[in-house]
């Protein structure tokens, strides 16, 4: 093999598994896992066929209705990740009540712009942005612990929160490339339309600010 094939080869054989980020949990995290199940059960039930048809139940279901495993994972994904402590840190009532409001300003921007648009924008992701403000806003020194594997070698990694972020931004833009989520304008601004929401309200929901632990030591 050559010295090029080798540096290819070792690549390949490298992962790097965001798992969870660095502040402890004190409850489990209840509603953040009933959201993740729901979005799978309406996958699996009725795959991207749903909310094709803009009508007051398609809005709400639009939320949970993915065109694409992949756009599904990366949604629940990013959730797991930054839903578990802002849940820890609102209670689970308050946090599913922050969530579904955050997606209903993300597609409520859409149709603000665009009254006359018949189809929703398809999926979590403006949910998950009001998710991942209102974690930013409290939490910006927080880490991502990560699980590396390359060959024989495995260990834990701290990715800055910022870093995670643009990867869900790089990752949105991929899907709406794609032509996942509905028009790709349109979804932008209702992300953006989700953020804003988060960054306004967060502060008005939190009841404690969790301490963040100074090193990639902290597990659960």
């Amino acid at each position: 093999m050559t010295a090029e094939g080798s540096e290819t080869g070792s690549k390949l054989s490298g992962a790097v598994i965001p798992v969870k980020d660095n502040i402890p949990l004190d409850r489990f995290p209840l509603a953040t896992v009933g959201l993740i199940v729901a979005n799978i059960v309406v996958y699996l039930v009725a795959g991207s066929s749903a909310a094709r048809t803009l009508t007051v139940g398609t809005v709400f279901a639009s939320m949970f209705v993915h065109s694409s495993v992949v756009q599904l994972i990366g949604n629940v994904w990013f959730l797991w990740l930054f839903g578990t402590t802002l849940e820890d840190s609102m209670g689970p009532i308050r946090f599913l009540g922050f969530y579904i409001a955050g997606g209903l300003v993300a597609l409520g921007v859409v149709l603000a712009i665009d009254p006359g648009a018949s189809t929703p924008t398809v999926g979590a992701a403006g949910a998950v942005a009001a998710v991942l403000a209102g974690y930013l806003l409290l939490y910006p020194r927080a880490r991502v612990l990560a699980l590396v594997i390359i060959v024989f070698f495995f260990g834990v990694m701290e990715i800055p929160t910022l870093v995670m972020v643009g990867a869900w931004v790089v990752m949105q833009a991929a899907f709406a490339a794609a032509g996942l989520i509905g028009d790709g304008g349109f979804a932008y601004l209702s992300y953006i339309g989700g953020f804003l929401f988060g960054l306004a309200v967060i502060r008005l929901l939190v009841t404690r600010r969790k301490p963040i632990p100074p090193t990639a030591a902290a597990y659960r």
